[in-house]
């Protein structure tokens, strides 16, 4: 059962939300971020960058291609245009394929001021084409999300938990009532490594041989008895 202890912290500025005992992130009230942001922070989400585009998925989206819309730059956080909504109930599940490895260390998913808003996320690490049929599994974390129609709060991830990340998945599993789910924005926030391709060296050599891979004869000695 999900901890309803909501804690927060400002750190450089910027408002990040609690974690629960349970590894549960929370948010209360309007937690306002800073009016004058320093610029980095704009780099530090920009692993929407490194998302292959053209392998990500979004299931139980109501339009084809539209959950790939909400990974947009963080000056764009706040744009009304772009959005993804679920289509058969409030589910909508990510499956974010990187070009190379990400270390995450947070994240912010902003929805509509109402009822629609995603109201819990569950986090699942290198699965790649991920299914509603394995959501059963444990995720490496889980968060309860307040309201943040603006952009505004940051979940903090257990940055262990979240290394060497070539693919995450993200699934909305509920929002607070309403019955298709709308989301603006997902930010995230890491580091990324470029992915290294090794050069595959093919040797001919002469091995040893293996007595397994060849007929061996019984050989019985003969003893000579002198009577």
């Amino acid at each position: 059962m999900l901890s309803k202890s909501l804690r927060g912290w400002f750190v450089s500025g910027r408002y990040f939300a609690g974690m629960s005992g349970h590894g549960h992130g929370h948010g209360h009230g309007c937690g306002c971020a800073a009016e004058h942001e320093p610029a980095e922070r704009g780099v530090e989400f920009s692993l929407y960058q490194r998302i292959d585009l053209d392998q990500m998925q979004c299931l139980n989206e109501s339009r084809d291609g539209h959950g790939r819309l909400v990974f947009k730059p963080y000056d764009q956080r706040k744009d009304r245009e772009k959005f993804v909504e679920s289509d058969a109930d409030e589910e909508l599940l990510f499956n974010i394929p990187f070009t190379g490895s990400v270390k995450l260390k947070g994240l912010i998913i902003s929805g509509e001021d109402d009822e629609s808003h995603p109201a819990e996320i569950r986090l699942y690490k290198n699965i790649p084409q991920m299914s509603f049929d394995d959501v059963g599994r444990e995720p490496e974390q889980a968060f309860r999300l307040n309201r943040d129609p603006l952009a505004e709060l940051e979940y903090p991830t257990k940055i262990a938990r979240f290394t060497n990340v070539n693919h995450l998945s993200i699934h909305i599993s509920k929002n607070f009532g309403a019955e298709n789910t709308r989301v603006y924005y997902i930010g995230l926030r890491g580091e990324f490594s470029e992915a290294h391709r090794h050069e595959v060296t093919i040797c001919n050599y002469e091995a040893a041989a293996n007595p397994a891979d060849h007929k061996v004869e019984s050989i019985i000695p003969q003893t000579n008895f002198i009577s």
